[in-house]
């Protein structure tokens, strides 16, 4: 029944997703809050289509959260459904091959069925939207075995910042028995995964002030400290030459697995050439003594994701410039704390600013890190609801990415979540043309309805 139905259906699931995905709803920029509105708007109404009730766009202090329910018996378990409507900024525009708001579908060799190229499709457009077509689709079969919640944000991608005191706020309206996520990826289509573990955040603004404005380079350069000049160093000295994190105490906390477990972590599927390929590198990078597998799933990390400064106009300037900045974001580990990372990173970059500069770091957003359980009812049936899609069981994997609302949902709900993602690693999410596979979302409406039918089974 539920094959028949997505068949029946797969042309008006994926024009409803295109008319989601043709919202630039970018939350971090102002110039977008039309926008970002009218796609809270948008939700809610194919929310309510669906079958939910009452159902309602609430307003925060930012962005507003669509929240729906359709309870069957309150003596049922219920699933929370989390997701988020919000997307990353799509520049540079010149990068995509086609307009980021005028989804196209293309062929790729990892999608040979076709994909979704648009800013959203994947990260979490395309993902939540599964879970909408899903709850349509029990509604409309008869076949919602248990109570369900949704709440979908539209700031997630800016930090989250409201999306606590909402739930503080709510806790009977959100009361649950587990949260439904699909917001992270899987190893493949022939290879399904579980995330089992995500990575938590720091994220930080520095700025390095040198003179009190811009000076002629010819002139002064060589007697005045270049804010670039500077930043760069200093950014260059935060790690060693094995690729090792030299701020005092990043690692005090780390919790490091055992042998066994590492041995573990890395049976699940890797080519290391696959993954070269596809990012066009002669080789890999990180930290000294670890796989690419650790690297990105239990190791902490210091990044710079944007560097700026002087003159970046067409043609030459010849100028010294007066300010620099960067953004950082460090990911970290279990037993680490983003806002003792935070200080630690704050008080070593001001430390070694030499003397011709000033230093401000601004902290922007953070999160923490989260492991959940794998024999837990709710990851039981997620495994199991995989298997019968997919033919096969899937694999427990840790996350590099960083979702910070899992960690609120245990604090604040008392809430454990199941990370079930659809999405792949290689489909450019927060990059230029961002994709979705066609397979990969009507695989994810086609494995909810399952997860939802063995999750009442379990519980009882």
């Amino acid at each position: 029944m539920i094959k028949e139905y997505i068949e029946q259906n797969k042309d008006r699931f994926l024009n409803e997703l295109f008319d989601l995905l043709r919202i630039p709803s970018i939350s971090a920029d102002k110039d977008y809050a039309e926008q970002v509105n009218k796609t809270a708007n948008f939700v809610r109404d194919r929310l309510i289509e669906a079958g939910a009730e009452k159902v309602e766009v609430c307003a925060t202090a930012g962005y507003p959260i669509v929240y729906g329910e359709k309870i069957i018996d309150p003596k049922l378990p219920t699933v929370l459904v989390y997701g988020h409507y919000d997307v990353q900024p799509a520049v540079p525009l010149e990068l995509w091959d086609t307009p980021p708001f005028e989804p196209t579908i293309r062929t790729t060799e990892v999608h040979p069925k076709g994909a979704i190229f648009a800013r959203g499709s994947c990260d979490d457009k395309g993902q939540m939207y599964m879970h909408v077509k899903a709850f349509e689709l029990m509604m409309k079969s008869n076949t919602l075995p248990c109570n369900v919640k949704f709440m979908i944000e539209g700031e997630e991608e800016v930090g989250s910042t409201n999306l606590g005191p909402f739930c503080i706020n709510n806790k009977e309206k959100l009361k649950a028995d587990v949260v439904l996520i699909s917001d992270t990826s899987m190893i493949a289509l022939d290879t399904p995964s579980i995330d089992t573990g995500l990575r938590g955040l720091s994220y930080v603004e520095v700025e390095v002030t040198g003179p009190n404005r811009d000076l002629h380079s010819g002139v002064y350069g060589g007697a005045v400290a270049n804010p670039i000049n500077v930043l760069a160093k200093m950014i260059a000295s935060l790690h060693d030459e094995n690729n090792h994190i030299t701020i005092p105490g990043f690692y005090d906390e780390v919790l490091e697995l055992t042998n066994q477990e590492r041995v573990e972590l890395n049976l699940a599927p890797f080519n290391i050439e696959d993954f070269k390929k596809d990012l066009n590198i002669d080789d890999v990078w990180g930290e000294k003594g670890f796989t690419v597998l650790e690297k990105t799933g239990i190791r902490p990390t210091l990044d710079c994701n944007g560097i700026w400064g002087g003159y970046i106009g067409e043609g030459a300037k010849t100028v010294l410039p007066s300010k620099a900045f960067a953004k950082i974001s460090m990911r970290l580990v279990p037993n680490q704390a983003s806002h003792k990372i935070t200080e630690l990173f704050k008080n070593h970059f001001e430390s070694i600013a030499p003397a011709g500069v000033k230093v401000e770091v601004k902290p922007h957003h953070g999160g923490e890190p989260v492991v959940t359980p794998t024999d837990s009812v709710a990851y039981l049936a997620a495994a199991k609801a995989m298997e019968t899609t997919f033919g096969k069981k899937p694999i427990p994997t840790r996350g590099g990415g960083s979702i910070p609302i899992v960690a609120l949902f245990e604090r604040e709900l008392g809430l454990k979540s199941v990370l079930m993602g659809f999405g792949l690693d290689s489909d450019a999410l927060h990059s230029p043309n961002e994709h979705y596979g066609l397979e990969n979302y009507y695989k994810g409406i086609e494995t909810i309805p399952y997860f939802f039918k063995y999750f009442a089974e379990m519980s009882k």
